[in-house]
């Protein structure tokens, strides 16, 4: 493992750890969470973006309150400065490398905030993420992904509201190669439509933390895929990593988990989980997917905005509303537990039936 505490901080050259370096136009490096209450309720993530090359930097907050999901999306211009960790009025502070950070919503049209993370246990090392399309590298990135417990305040047009006792989630780091700013025009010869297939379930245990996720072909074979089991206070060494395998049912007309069946070969966890849904966040609220404030875009030396997203009136097929946080009950044989199950799909999926760019799911 070559996990440091350098890894958390926005330095990274390559999908290396920070002890490696290099160059590429699409390189990355980029802090998320997630949260919730012990019952789903007061859904909240953040994603926060460093794309050196592109010399951008992005932040974005969003939460969920009464069926409408708020967002403040902030980017700036880097300035070569990677180690501000502030877009505007979004600012993160490592406070323990690798187990406790801080993150701050200055007020800014209606939206402020303030909430500390404390993991759980050493955060899980994934494997390696490269994947090409042809000869063009589409992605090449790694990802180390904890869970933890948050305390805090979310304020909406001056209404603040507590973080309740117990909320959880989770949080990741990721740098290396992705898409990001704007698209390459330069086509790739003979390119089939695209295809992209993927689930990643981390959960909240009271005794410890479960992780899945799997990146499949349109055919539905595996090309990167773990599960990991971490005990509350584990350290690296304490790690349990094994397999699973999930089995998917989509909302019909959607292309969004409906509810899904985890088999599990890892030490420590449960052999077979359920989920089932209990509330739906829009990765676009982050930035992800989305037709103006996609990662990595430039907007000048600074700009600011809020969104509003009526969850009710979302159209489910649209190429920026696919990619979900499912808010999950999770049901196990000795214990319940609380998590989400994203998911993003893209292209034909012949195992669920899916054909074309965006069809849905037929009932």
């Amino acid at each position: 493992m070559a996990l440091s505490k350098g890894d958390e901080f926005p330095l990274h050259q390559t999908p290396e750890p920070v002890a490696y370096s290099g160059t590429d136009r699409n390189f990355y490096d980029r802090y998320f969470f997630n949260g919730y209450a012990p019952d789903g309720s007061g859904f909240f993530a953040l994603a926060f973006g460093v794309y050196p090359h592109l010399d951008v930097a992005d932040a974005h907050f969003s939460f969920i309150r009464g069926g409408v999901q708020y967002c403040l999306h902030a980017s700036c211009e880097l300035g070569m400065e990677r180690m501000s960790m502030r877009v505007g009025p979004i600012a993160i502070e490592v406070i323990e490398p690798l187990q406790r950070l801080k993150v701050t919503v200055d007020e800014t049209d209606g939206i402020a905030g303030e909430f500390t993370f404390t993991g759980r246990a050493f955060p899980i090392e994934e494997p390696r993420f490269i994947h090409r399309i042809g000869p063009r590298a589409f992605m090449d990135y790694t990802r180390m992904t904890q869970n933890g417990h948050f305390e805090g305040w979310i304020s909406l047009d001056g209404e603040r509201q507590e973080m309740a006792a117990g909320t959880c989630g989770t949080r990741d780091r990721s740098w290396g190669v992705r898409p990001i700013g704007a698209r390459d025009e330069q086509p790739m010869p003979g390119a089939p439509i695209p295809s992209f297939f993927w689930q990643w379930t981390p959960i909240n245990f009271e005794s410890g933390s479960l992780f899945f996720h799997v990146n499949n072909d349109a055919h539905g074979e595996a090309w990167n895929t773990r599960a990991a089991w971490a005990p509350d206070g584990a350290s690296a060494a304490e790690l349990a990593e094994g397999a699973g395998s999930m089995r998917t049912r989509l909302a019909a007309g959607t292309r969004w988990p409906d509810s899904g069946t985890l088999s599990l070969a890892l030490q420590g966890a449960p052999e077979q989980i359920t989920f089932e849904p209990l509330g739906r966040f829009h990765m676009k609220g982050l930035g992800y997917t989305h037709p103006v404030w996609g990662h990595g875009m430039h907007h000048g030396p600074l700009r600011v905005e809020r969104e509003d997203i009526d969850l009710k009136s979302v159209d489910p097929l649209a190429m920026e509303n696919l990619h979900v946080q499912m808010i999950m009950e999770v049901v196990a044989p000795e214990e319940n537990a609380i998590g989400v199950f994203e998911q993003l799909i893209i292209g034909p999926f012949t195992p669920l039936g899916l054909q074309g760019l965006n069809d849905p799911a037929i009932g």
